[in-house]
């Protein structure tokens, strides 16, 4: 079965950025599931992704514009701590989680901390960036209706949530 829309994959991955190993599920021992078609992955991963199948190894370059897009400049805002789950640990240059007031989470980047207030750039820590993944697909299935309608894929042991 061939990766696309709606079908669901277990990958390991590496990520390699400016020849630097950042990331790796082989790290953590379990693969990542992805429901694809529903912007659980970077652009440029995910097409590279479809029409390949189980047991394929890929070593797919992504350009930033593809990935997590071009560094934008301005982007720094000053941010109450009361949106940090950590704030009293927060040191300039670190990269945290941003809780926005709508909902979901941002990956930001530390500029400065105050005393009741942060600055943070909103790019994200990869922006500007061309990406490395080396990946290896462990299954692809179709992803089932609720997979679907909850927009991501149920992962062994995970159906229930």
């Amino acid at each position: 079965m061939k990766a696309g829309k709606d079908k669901v994959i277990s990958l390991h991955y590496a990520l390699t950025v400016d020849g630097e190993k950042v990331e790796s599920s082989l790290d953590r021992n379990e693969p990542l599931w992805v429901l694809l078609g529903h912007g659980q992955l970077i652009p440029g991963l995910e097409s590279a992704l479809e029409g390949h199948e189980a047991g394929e190894n890929l070593q797919v370059d992504v350009a930033a514009a593809d990935g997590y897009g071009e560094r934008q400049e301005g982007m720094v805002q000053r941010v109450s701590k009361k949106y940090f789950q950590q704030s009293a640990k927060l040191k300039p240059g670190m990269t945290t989680v941003l809780g926005l007031k709508e909902g979901g989470h941002r990956v930001v980047v530390v500029q400065k901390v105050g005393m009741t207030t942060v600055d943070v750039d909103l790019n994200h820590p990869m922006a500007g960036k061309a990406l490395h993944f080396d990946v290896t697909i462990n299954e692809v299935r179709d992803g089932t209706e609720e997979e679907i309608q909850h927009g991501h894929a149920h992962p062994p042991g995970a159906e229930a949530h």
